[in-house]
């Protein structure tokens, strides 16, 4: 680690000791959250608050194409947030700085990482009651904002990432009496700068921008108590970009419809959820200017995963889960198969992300197996492994852009095994979090012609939250 960045870096250094310190209090487990907004009087109206958070990762075995090894970051990312409500209007604001240090020329640097002092969200909405039916409740929002939906495999408000997902438009969330959801939404993505490598090591303050060029909507349709108490969910999502002078795409023009059957975990009992999607459309192979064919997308997902809660001491729940998303079968058939996640979430299904993030939902074929516990309310964790195969040999593990057009190389990635414990140190102020992966190379990662012959990775984290 270059001496010139700890300067820098003590700040962020200083965050992560301090939160550790104060872990010695559990003594005060009992005591009410010190919450900023208490603290300041503010009024009733006015809600005042948000998180600080601070992550330490290192990454051994760099799996991606062209990488040297070894490399570490050091991430901080503050929400601050306020909201006046004046019923049924609301109005608010949320500011993220999200930075990072200690990085070298080997770490994966982006804007996954880096996004500094940017306006999240800036919304006006108003909720109403018995709008359409007795007993329902509809709440409209316009202005910047972050989105949830569904599984949060296609769209999400990042959780582990040091950036969140933004869009510019109006979200609508209907809720009948009877357990039916209706929420759509027409959006701009919000495009998070600077994107060069130098401006993101600099953590250089740069205003994030949208364009109708591209636009991102979506229907889904909920409803609960379906057969045995199961919710179901039926959706659609559409994605059309245009490339623009400073923002390059793939010029996707895709439709992602799917549906979804799940039920909530439970002590003493089973709990399911599968989900599918197909996607079609058009998109080109990559964001290059130069790159003018539109290829025919083809290409879906499928979830599934069957858990038991037991009535036991921990309540361990048991998981076995399956992953696939398709991948390009022929780089010369002038159709692109490859399933593209669109704006979503992966870290509770694939790993970690940060640095490592060695799997995601485009191009794998992977069964898995966990187990979590829960020894108190305030302390969990979990232990993962999954067994990881290409969709198809011929397309890239996108993660690491390793490639073998010619598929000579095999399919097989590796063997995936992770682990996660998460304290609650001061309940409703402080939390903790340790964790890490190690990714045993398969046949394709060692055979590749490009991949990078580092062995196998290992990644290991350890992050402290503040909520105020």
């Amino acid at each position: 680690m270059p001496c010139q960045r700890l300067p820098r870096a003590l700040p962020a250094l200083g965050g992560i000791l301090i939160l550790t310190l104060l872990s010695g209090g559990s003594a005060y487990a009992d005591a009410k959250p010190w919450r900023l907004h208490e603290a300041l009087s503010a009024p009733a109206w006015l809600d005042v608050g948000g998180t600080y958070r601070a992550r330490f990762e290192h990454l051994d075995g760099d799996f991606r194409a062209g990488s040297s090894g070894s490399t570490q970051i050091l991430v901080g990312r503050l929400l601050f947030g306020v909201q006046a409500n004046f019923d049924p209007f609301y109005i608010g604001a949320e500011l993220e700085d999200s930075r990072s240090q200690l990085d070298d020329s080997d770490t994966p640097l982006g804007t996954d990482d880096v996004d500094a002092i940017a306006l999240l969200r800036a919304y006006i909405g108003a909720k109403g009651l018995n709008m359409f039916a007795a007993g329902d409740q509809l709440d409209v929002t316009a202005g910047r904002l972050t989105i949830d939906l569904g599984s949060r495999r296609l769209v999400a408000r990042n959780r582990f990432r040091n950036t969140i997902n933004g869009f510019t438009g109006v979200n609508a969330l209907w809720q009948g009496p009877a357990g039916t959801q209706l929420q759509t939404f027409y959006t701009l993505p919000v495009h998070r700068r600077p994107t060069d490598r130098d401006r993101l090591d600099d953590n250089d303050i740069v205003t994030d921008t949208e364009s109708f060029k591209v636009r991102f909507w979506a229907v889904d349709l909920r409803q609960e108590n379906l057969f045995g108490g199961a919710t179901g969910e039926a959706y659609v999502f559409g994605l059309h970009e245009d490339d623009g002078s400073d923002v390059p795409t793939a010029n996707r023009r895709l439709l992602t419809p799917g549906v979804r059957l799940f039920s909530a975990p439970a002590k003493g009992a089973w709990d399911f959820e599968v989900e599918a999607a197909g996607q079609v459309g058009k998109s080109r192979s990559t964001t290059s200017s130069a790159d003018t064919t539109d290829l025919d997308h083809r290409a879906g997902f499928v979830h599934a995963h069957l858990a038991h809660t037991f009535d036991a001491p921990w309540s361990p729940r048991l998981v076995l889960q399956y992953d696939f998303a398709s991948g390009d079968g022929d780089p010369n058939d002038g159709e692109n198969n490859r399933f593209d996640t669109l704006f979503g979430a992966r870290r509770w299904e694939f790993g970690p992300t940060g640095i490592y993030g060695a799997l995601a939902r485009s191009n794998i074929n992977s069964p898995g197996t966990r187990i979590e516990i829960k020894p108190s309310p305030n302390l969990n964790g979990f232990v993962g492994y999954r067994a990881v195969w290409l969709a198809s040999d011929r397309d890239a593990l996108t993660t690491a852009e390793v490639r073998d057009p010619g598929g000579a190389s095999g399919s097989f990635v590796g063997h995936q095994i992770e682990a996660r414990v998460r304290a609650d140190v001061l309940p409703g102020n402080l939390g903790m979090e340790f964790g890490g992966a190690y990714l045993f190379d398969g046949e394709f990662l060692k055979k590749a012609p490009n991949a990078a012959g580092n062995g196998d990775t290992a990644y290991f984290y350890t992050q402290s939250t503040l909520t105020f």
